[in-house]
């Protein structure tokens, strides 16, 4: 019951002061949110490349209401590639993207997210990176697949993300294991009816082996985002079953979990990218995670004590 709990708070003006003032705050948001500006991630691109790291960006920023900040989400991903490419990392960095951010659930929802975030994917493409569209709750998963089979059209290298907990998500898998797709798979982290999800973690945790073995058996490029060892371990063994090399999978993990995790898999070969948002908006971003599932709240507790 703690999520809507923490969903009201995080639209509360109120609660964002006194959280923002609480001292223990600030040094928690940028474990985990590495900076505001710009100017801030670029230092954290450089400097996680040059631990063979790679990295996927998100902007924070959700609560869209007008046209207006639609376009000004885009103009703040167009202000980032066009600092990375300066950088020249190619898809060593890439970006993620919610469609939310681009007005999907406005009037006119479909169109002007797909508008919007189709200059952002030409202009990542221009400078040899790429977008993936992150999944949202599963009442705007039909808008995200439309728009992302739109995108592969001009620039097939779009990703895009499934939830395992979802029951359409087996099905969406064996569509999108194809030559040149791109699918990062997670195991899903919004509040959703058991009409539409599983709700047993181990259930959870069965489907997704199940959906991994299908990216893992199909033609596309499978992005393994967990940070849980037991999956992991398993993403590799269903890799060298299926005859991959180590550049034909990755592992995906955010921001500061499991840092030194990180680091291991890198040092072993694998390609590991961190999730990595920065922005102004980060109490919005923050409370939403905990939101979406509350048992991240001892995830961040725990993993600020062990530093890894």
């Amino acid at each position: 019951m703690l999520g809507p709990v923490i969903l009201a708070a995080s639209r509360s003006d109120k609660m964002r002061k006194l959280v923002s003032a609480a001292p223990v705050t600030k040094p928690v948001v940028n474990r985990f949110i590495p900076g505001e500006s710009v100017d801030q991630v670029v230092r954290i691109v450089e400097e996680m490349v040059g631990k063979g790291l790679e990295l996927t960006l998100d902007v924070v920023g959700e609560d869209i209401t007008t046209p207006e900040q639609a376009a000004h989400a885009r103009d703040a991903y167009l202000e980032l590639i066009e600092r990375l490419r300066d950088l020249g990392h190619g898809t060593k960095a890439e970006m993620s993207v919610k469609l939310s951010m681009f007005g999907q659930a406005l009037e006119g929802g479909h169109e002007l997210a797909l508008a919007n975030v189709r200059p952002v994917v030409e202009a990542a493409a221009a400078i040899g990176t790429t977008v993936t569209l992150d999944a949202e709750d599963h009442t705007t998963l039909d808008s995200m697949f439309a728009i992302h089979e739109e995108l592969r059209k001009d620039f097939p290298q779009t990703g895009c993300v499934i939830q395992a907990y979802l029951f359409r998500t087996e099905d969406d898998a064996r569509r999108l294991a194809a030559a040149g797709s791109r699918v990062r798979i997670v195991k899903g982290a919004y509040k959703e009816p058991a009409e539409v999800a599983y709700l047993d973690k181990s259930e959870i945790d069965k489907a997704y082996v199940r959906i991994l073995k299908i990216l893992m058996e199909g033609d596309g490029y499978p992005m393994i985002g967990s940070h849980d060892p037991r999956l992991i371990a398993i993403g590799q063994e269903l890799a060298r079953r299926a005859g991959r090399k180590l550049d034909e999978y990755e592992f995906q993990m955010l921001y500061g979990i499991r840092s030194e995790e990180h680091l291991r898999l890198a040092a072993e070969g694998h390609r590991m990218r961190v999730y990595t948002a920065y922005g102004t908006d980060w109490y919005g971003y923050f409370m939403r995670r905990l939101a979406e599932k509350p048992a991240n709240l001892l995830f961040f507790v725990r993993s600020m004590i062990t530093k890894n």
